[in-house]
């Protein structure tokens, strides 16, 4: 069946006005060519559409029922192509992204607020997630892209490293790290370590250093979160190995120290390979890298 737009759109617009001289005024067509593209479709369809007089044009019981069902379908067929096309507008549309916690709360509201002055109409609705989370909402599509610790392979994404972040330890005022303006790695030797747990993608890097300065690691604590290993070791419950952009949640009473030699972590923005970004998505992945680049 050969059916086009021009010749449903050209049934409703005489079906509306009972006429084919105001239909073809509406359509901006002349008379012949609406009469044309009913008859088309009449023969296409095999059916008659239309009785026809000398006064009016009444639609027959198939052309009753085709207009009823028609004018629903293309009701909703004109906004999904009103939605395709405003994602087509690099200012305009809605944007999914999933980030790790310490994304979340330390690089992503700075984005979201960057894009809400520069690009208003760009609704941009975000996962706060794990880094597993984020990297199979990225995997499965669930996402336009992750912004993330990079992961340990990247078969799977495109990637673009935004900025490096640094690990520091947090300690209480009254620890005896506190006074050092320096930490090496060996001295957290015994000491009890709050970390993150491993559905983090930190740990592994931490894990990592720990391991390659050769520190005799004991973790009293796994957590989900930096802001919960905080109020740990606020309780005294030890001291903590956090990325520096976790460190605007600190309170007073606790004190960040850079660790000696610099271990860090590249924050990655992240999408499935081979798949290109919507235009409003890659106007939001710009922008997490410029806001990356004045943090750096």
């Amino acid at each position: 069946m050969n059916v086009s737009m021009r010749q449903l759109r050209a049934f409703l617009a005489v079906a509306e006005h009972r006429h084919f001289r105001r239909a073809a005024e509406a359509l901006h067509l002349t008379q012949p060519a609406v009469s044309r593209l009913i008859a088309d479709l009449e023969a296409e369809l095999d059916v008659r559409l239309f009785d026809r007089s000398t006064r009016e044009v009444i639609p027959t019981e198939a052309g009753r029922y085709l207009e009823q069902a028609l004018a629903r379908v293309l009701d909703e067929l004109d906004g999904v192509l009103g939605h395709a096309r405003t994602q087509a507008d690099p200012l305009r549309g809605r944007v999914r992204i999933a980030a790790v916690p310490t994304l979340s709360a330390g690089l992503v509201p700075a984005g979201i607020a960057r894009c809400a002055a520069d690009a208003p109409s760009i609704e941009i609705i975000l996962r706060d997630q794990n880094q597993a989370q984020v990297l199979d909402a990225v995997r499965g599509g669930e996402v336009d892209f992750g912004l993330t610790v990079e992961p340990a392979t990247h078969e799977e994404f495109d990637a673009e490293t935004i900025l490096r972040d640094p690990f520091r330890v947090v300690c209480r005022a009254d620890h005896r790290f506190a006074a050092r303006s320096v930490v090496p790695w060996a001295a957290l030797s015994g000491a009890p370590l709050i970390l993150l747990d491993h559905a983090s993608g930190s740990r592994r890097l931490i894990d990592a250093a720990l391991a390659q300065q050769g520190v005799e690691a004991n973790v009293a604590i796994e957590v989900g979160h930096p802001h919960t290993a905080f109020r740990m070791v606020e309780a005294g419950l030890g001291i903590t190995i956090t990325p520096a952009l976790s460190l605007d949640a600190l309170r007073p009473g606790l004190v960040a120290l850079d660790l000696t030699p610099e271990a860090y972590r590249n924050v990655t923005l992240l999408r499935r390979r081979a798949r290109s970004l919507s235009p409003p998505a890659q106007t939001v992945w710009d922008t997490f890298r410029d806001i990356a680049l004045t943090l750096a």
